[in-house]
């Protein structure tokens, strides 16, 4: 498995938003020499800005050498604009990642030379935290070695999966994705369920937010499966079962919504990426 010190050549990120700069930030952090990093933004973000100027990493380079990495963090309705632009300076050995929703492994494809090796990355807003997690898929082009120094550039911000059907980036897309925004729609929802229920709003806010963030680290830290923390929480006929009898109804609980939930945006991915 590569690291991010062993990367050969020089990796250029084009855009410095909130998850570039992240990757950025993780890339330095993880050992990448900031003297191999290059950036394309046209104005990145202040803190980004700092970043780039404290550790000596080229902003919008005009010359040297093509890059063996080039990662692609714009926004993906600016792709049609931008990558033309950047695909001149990249060669067929460069590896490209883009980490941009939407935007198919056939799309980048034809924007740079034939042959290209492309991996398509769908990383989540924890990311920006280094806590996301990325699903990832490779053209046929792509080398076991570009595998290995893409999985050490995207774990930079979180944990990777790979898989080898790019119709699997919908799906992904609609659990991982997507995922962080049921997780908060939870926490505002219990928020709002407290107050109802008799809490001052700001104690319910508070309440919410910690049960929400600590039940997700100890999954995290532990390991244990959800289903069995959650049995590990529920007393027979206590509080907890109540509530779950509500939650877990067959046809209009939890699961179920969610269940359509995810179907919803995986087609709604689908539509987006045509």
């Amino acid at each position: 498995m590569a690291t991010l010190s062993d990367i050969p050549g020089r990796v250029l990120l084009v855009g410095a938003g909130k998850m570039g700069g992240a990757m950025l930030e993780g890339w330095i952090g993880l050992g990448l020499d900031p003297a191999r990093a290059a950036v394309i933004d046209p104005g990145p973000p202040p803190e980004v800005a700092a970043l780039i100027e404290a550790r000596g990493v080229a902003l919008n380079p005009l010359n040297g050498s093509p890059p063996s990495v080039m990662l692609l963090a714009v926004k993906p309705q600016v792709a049609p604009d931008v990558l033309p632009r950047v695909a001149a300076l990249a060669n067929p050995d460069t590896l490209v990642v883009s980490v941009m929703a939407g935007r198919t492994i056939r799309f980048l494809e034809a924007a740079f030379p034939p042959g290209i090796s492309v991996v398509r990355a769908i990383p989540n807003t924890p990311a920006a935290i280094g806590r996301g997690v990325t699903v990832a898929v490779p053209n046929a082009a792509v080398t076991p070695e570009q595998m290995s120094i893409a999985d050490a550039l995207l774990r930079a911000t979180g944990g990777v999966e790979w898989v080898d059907d790019e119709a699997l980036i919908d799906v992904a897309t609609a659990v991982s994705g997507s995922g962080p925004a049921y997780v908060f729609l939870l926490a505002e929802a219990l928020a709002q369920a407290g107050a109802a229920a008799g809490l001052p709003a700001d104690m319910a806010d508070r309440l919410a937010r910690a049960t929400v963030a600590g039940a997700g680290e100890l999954m995290r830290q532990t390991g244990i499966d959800p289903a069995q923390l959650r049995k590990n929480v529920t007393s027979p006929k206590g509080t907890t079962a109540a509530a779950l009898e509500v939650l877990m109804d067959e046809t209009k609980g939890f699961g179920p919504l969610l269940t359509e939930a995810v179907a919803a945006a995986t087609r709604r991915s689908r539509e987006l990426a045509g």
